[in-house]
């Protein structure tokens, strides 16, 4: 009966958890260059289940096997493959086709990020929409002059015809172990490449979110509904716990 309530309980925990990181994913459907996380369950705990004829044990047991009680949310994995790419006409809007992170600049140091959102400040540097400074192949700011703006597949930059600079990106062999999620849309990783793979990068356009809205309702309902279920487990025991106590009391 108590291992029942910890089953029961701990369900209702996990899922909760996994109600809030799916609850995170849909509220960043529409941010460009997410990545959605993604959950894992695993036992909470193992307890070793014997069979005895003996009172106390004290004779031979078998051994049956392992019993749980109950399930807890296991480690966090971020997906990082590509969303799709949505046109948007801005000369400063960039998305990375493949693998690869755009390099910038922030007040914790240098974080990677697919978001391609970048304009100009009041000092014609590239930034992002919050204003971090987007770095250039030799890890400079990036510093535009007045003018047409233009960007090759390989980074390179030109404002009216002329080269300015080359993008700075993050390539990585196993980003689910090199890469850590740090902040909003933005990753710590090594300080160089450990890929020698090429990004190809667009103008005019941005990543999508990879997570997929169909999918993550349905999982929300779901997880609601197990939710339900291991609340309304809880409220059986603990009614069922409460007559066992109350019996065992006019017996005495």
């Amino acid at each position: 009966m108590i291992k029942g309530l910890y089953s029961a309980a701990s369900a209702m925990v996990m899922n909760a958890a996994r109600q809030q990181v799916l609850s995170h994913n849909i509220a960043n459907l529409e941010t460009p260059g997410f990545k959605q996380i993604l959950t894992s369950v695993e036992d909470f705990m193992q307890n070793q289940s014997v069979y005895s004829t003996a009172q106390n044990l004290t004779g031979p047991v078998d051994y049956i096997g392992q019993m749980g009680l109950g399930s807890q949310l296991g480690p966090e994995f971020i997906d990082y493959s590509q969303g799709p790419l949505m046109n948007t006409g801005n000369l400063l809007d960039f998305a990375i086709q493949g693998d690869g992170m755009f390099q910038v600049k922030t007040p914790n140091g240098n974080l990677y990020t697919r978001d391609g959102r970048f304009t100009r400040d009041a000092n014609n540097t590239l930034v992002t929409v919050e204003g971090y400074q987007v770095l250039n192949s030799t890890g400079q700011v990036i510093q535009l002059p007045t003018g047409d703006v233009g960007l090759a597949p390989d980074g390179t930059i030109t404002v009216n015809g002329t080269t300015v600079t080359k993008l700075g990106f993050g390539v990585f062999t196993n980003p689910e172990l090199e890469l850590v999620h740090s902040q909003g849309n933005f990753f710590t990783g090594p300080a160089a490449s450990t890929s020698k793979t090429v990004p190809q990068v667009v103008q005019g356009y941005l990543e999508s979110s990879n997570a997929n809205p169909t999918q993550l309702m349905t999982q929300l309902v779901e997880v609601s509904r197990s939710y339900e279920a291991a609340q309304k487990m809880v409220q059986n025991n603990d009614e069922l716990l409460g007559k066992t106590i109350a019996s065992l009391g006019r017996i005495g």
